[in-house]
Order: C-alpha cells, then structure tokens, then sequence
C-alpha cells in the first residue's frame, strides 16, 4: 500500500515481489472498490494484457536487469490519451470502440521504461467539464466521501492513484484538468510548461492549451515520470529538448532560502486555517513568504476555447481506424469549422498567451520570488447532484498557467473539518519545474498529509 516506485524497484530487485504479483495486487483491488464496494467508477477500461506484459518484463529483468525505474511498474492512462492494445473512448460513446493504431507519444515512452499501462481512466466526457462523468464510465466518485465529486477532467486518473489502483498515472490538463482533481483527492499533479512534454496522440479539449502530465502519490514518483516522458517530439512542433532531470532537484531541504509568493486568499470557511497551516510550514523550514498579486490578461482568451472543432477533426484524421462520421456525431453545430479558427480574435489570443507569460514572469522577478503559491479550489470536494453537472467545488477555470503555458505542481495541504482533501498549487517560471519539485519535495518532508481513503481500505491478506 501506497509504495513509492523507487521502494517497489527495491522490492522487485531483491525477489520480494515480481511484477505479476504488483499487477495482482492492483487488479484486487480494482475488482473490490471499482466494480464492486464503493463502486468508484474511476476505470473504464483494464488492459486484458497486463499480467502477460508482467511477466515478460519479470523474464527480462531477471536475464538483462532492470531498464529503469518504471520497470515492471504498472500505471494508469485517461481514456483520451491513445493506447494502442486498449480501446480509447475519451468517455464517448460514440467512441466506445475505437481502438487506435499506436500509442501515444508519451505512452510510448513508458512502455520504453518497462512501464505496464494497467488500464485506461474515466474522465469528464470528452473531457468538456469539470466534472468525471462520462456515458462510457458513469460517475466517478471520491474515495474519500463518495458522495463527492472528485474534480475533473482527469478525476478517474486522480482516484485510482488516490485509491491504490495503480502506482501512479497520466492526466490531460486544460484549465485545471489535473491539478483541480490532485488538490481534491490528496495527490500530486503536474502541469508541464507548454512545450516541455508532447501532446500527440491525445484528443486535446483545445489544442493550444492542453497539456499531460503525472498524477502521483509522492513528489519523487512525478519527478521520475516527467524525467521519462518529456522532451523533442517531431509531431508535436512545441515540444523542446529536454534541459535538466527533475529527479536531481529533488531536495528535502527545498523550503531553505526560497521566496514564494502569496495571492491573497479568503474564503472564510475550513479552507482558511487549512492553508494559514501549509504556508507556516513553509516558513518554519525556511522560506520566506511574498503577498503578491498576478495581473489578467491583455486580451480576451475565450477564442482559444472554441478549438474543440478542429481538435476533434485533426485527432480523427491522423487516425486511420477511427469510427467514420465520428466528427459530425460529436460536434452539434454543423457550421462549427474543421480547420485552425482564424479570426482576429483568435489570433489575437494565441498571440496573447506569450505575452501574459512575459507579464507574470515579470512581476515574479519584480518581488524576486521562486514560485507563486494559492489554493487548487476555493472549497472541498462538492456533492454530486446530477451525474453529468459540472463541479463547483472552487475550481478556478482558465488560470494563470493555463493561459501562459507556465508551468503549475499542485500538492497535498491537509485535511478540512469535513475530513477532505485541500490542495495548494505551485505556479513557476517556465521550463523551471525543477524549482517547483524542490519546494514541493521540501513541503512534502516536514508534512505528513498522505491518508488512504476510507473507502478503500488493506484487502485482507490473501
């Protein structure tokens, strides 16, 4: 239970365990709280192979060694990030059967580390909302009040991480999408500078602004994933070689000397006292907090929004065995284009987005600070009312990373008065996520925020 990877290499290293006995233990745990129990609904799909792989990358370890550190490790993938032996529905039906060609970029990279892909997650409806329902995989619940919505749109990812279904996973990120669901389920997320890990082979909500990442118990299991699965890839122009290892910055003594920047925050609710907690803890391990405040925008960004269209079209036409009229299903307006939107507006915004990013980096070395710190959401995790309405828990939409391409670590704070998960996120300079990890490791040494979900209790011993 809640094993690091680097303690499973160990493990698997000295014959404690072998990887077929990890994908047992999760597959366990899967039929226990996801199909049956709390019924999580945080999986759509498992991989029929996964033990198969298991025990081929067991043959090859035990002939060759090791290929790393996510050798033999199993992990999870939202469902709108391809997989080329599992079926990747985006949580559509319309999609239901699509099965694609090959993996995607970054999926591809794991599977290179030795990495088993155990199963695909649920996730907000082709990714459309802040919430994690789906008419492929249903609703989602929280582990820790399932009658809680988990955040979205890559909460299947964040619960089966939360609830030991697998030792870590990827998520998609547009507005919040993976760090809105880390702070509510008590888990790291990372969203990526914009051109630090490739996007190919994912259906993006918006093809600006999207971007994958790690969801992971602990800092050092993100770092080891980004490490693995970032860097140059042709069919993603954004994308840049890959300058530092993330696994180096990571440094219990991460707190000592930084000045981080403080937005003002006041909800006058459990949050409140949860977060004054976080920011002490930050100051009694070494650093020194900034109240700051970020500036908008120069121009309107809600053009970027209206992408879907033509991300849908590009992502079904660089597959050959996607479903035929898939695009006309999905997208209701039938004047909605299929091509890159080209108005004034839209170019504007796009154009904007470097811009904003001078503009907060700016203000960061004006006030000398290392990174910017505020809450995931506004209020704990909300109760589920209809299975496909948005969260409202706090979630705070198209923010400052979004919108620049910054890049942002949300991780675990502590607990409210109702007993759930508060977040706190890290905003950074870009391609400076090594800053962001060596804070994050630092917190994470003086805190001990880690509770395993009371709904997904120890399976009883055999």
């Amino acid at each position: 239970m809640d094993a690091t990877i680097t303690e499973l290499q160990r493990a698997l290293r000295s014959g404690r365990i072998t990887s077929v006995e990890l994908v047992d233990f999760f597959l366990a745990r899967i039929e226990a709280y996801d199909d049956a129990g709390p019924e999580l609904s945080a999986l759509i799909t498992i991989n029929p192979r996964a033990r198969a792989e298991a025990a081929a990358l067991d043959s090859e370890r035990t002939a060759s060694g090791p290929r790393g550190p996510l050798h033999g490790i199993p992990l999870v993938v939202k469902d709108n990030i391809n997989t080329a032996e599992m079926r990747t529905t985006s949580g559509s039906r319309v999609l239901e059967h699509f099965q694609p060609a090959r993996d995607a970029f970054q999926v591809r990279k794991l599977r290179e580390a030795g990495a088993i892909i155990l199963a695909k997650a649920n996730l907000a409806e082709l990714a459309q909302s802040s919430n994690s329902y789906s008419t492929v995989g249903g609703q989602t619940l929280s582990p820790y009040d399932t009658s809680r919505e988990p955040g979205g749109s890559s909460g299947g990812t964040a619960v089966a991480v939360a609830a030991n279904f697998a030792v870590a996973g990827l998520g998609q990120d547009t507005c919040g999408s993976i760090r809105h669901p880390a702070g509510l389920n008590n888990v790291y997320g990372l969203r990526p500078t914009y051109g630090l890990s490739s996007r190919a082979g994912s259906l993006r909500f918006s093809s600006s602004l999207d971007e994958l990442g790690p969801m992971t118990r602990t800092v050092a299991d993100l770092a080891i994933i980004v490490d693995i699965t970032s860097g140059e890839d042709p069919e993603d122009p954004a994308t840049v070689p890959t300058q530092t290892s993330l696994v180096d910055a990571l440094d219990p003594g991460g707190l000592e000397g930084r000045r981080i920047g403080v937005l003002e925050f006041d909800y006058r609710n459990e949050l409140d006292g949860v977060l004054q907690d976080a920011l002490d803890v930050m100051v009694a391990s070494g650093a020194e907090l900034v109240p700051i405040s970020l500036p908008e925008p120069r121009q309107n960004m809600d053009p970027i929004l209206g992408e879907f269209p033509s991300s849908l079209a590009a992502y079904l036409a660089e597959e050959p065995t996607a479903p035929r009229r898939a695009w006309a299903r999905i997208v209701d307006d039938p004047g909605a284009s299929r091509r890159t939107p080209t108005t004034r507006a839209y170019r504007e915004a796009v154009a904007g987005r470097m811009a904003y990013r001078r503009d907060l980096e700016a203000v960061m070395d004006r006030h000398d600070v290392d990174a910017v710190a505020y809450p995931v959401s506004s209020t704990t995790a909300s109760v589920i009312v209809s299975p496909d309405q948005d969260d409202d828990s706090g979630h705070f939409g198209c923010g400052p990373a979004s919108i620049a391409g910054l890049p942002a670590l949300a991780m675990p704070a502590g607990f409210a008065s109702d007993g759930l998960p508060v977040g706190l996120e890290l905003l950074g300079r870009a391609f400076d996520e090594a800053t962001l990890i060596s804070i994050a490791s630092g917190f994470e040494a003086h805190t001990d925020h880690r509770g395993l979900p009371v709904s997904v209790p120890p399976l009883p011993e055999g």
